[in-house]
């Protein structure tokens, strides 16, 4: 699934509602592990568009 979500994110990136929805729902599927692994590579990726959006989605997950 991990996987399968960094696809998905990958190719809805264009789209800054698209890419917040999407990384949600990642989030809510995956376990804790993988959250960890999704967040790094997010950040990795994605940081310099989104990273107000990965800042507001991740602590939630991770509490």
């Amino acid at each position: 699934m991990l996987e399968y979500f960094k696809t998905i994110l990958s190719k809805v990136s264009f789209d800054r509602w698209l890419f917040e929805k999407e990384l949600k729902k990642a989030i809510n599927s995956l376990v804790p592990d993988e959250i960890l692994n999704l967040r790094d590579w997010c950040y990795e990726k994605f940081s310099h568009m989104y990273e107000s959006i990965l800042d507001k989605c991740f602590p939630q997950a991770l509490v």
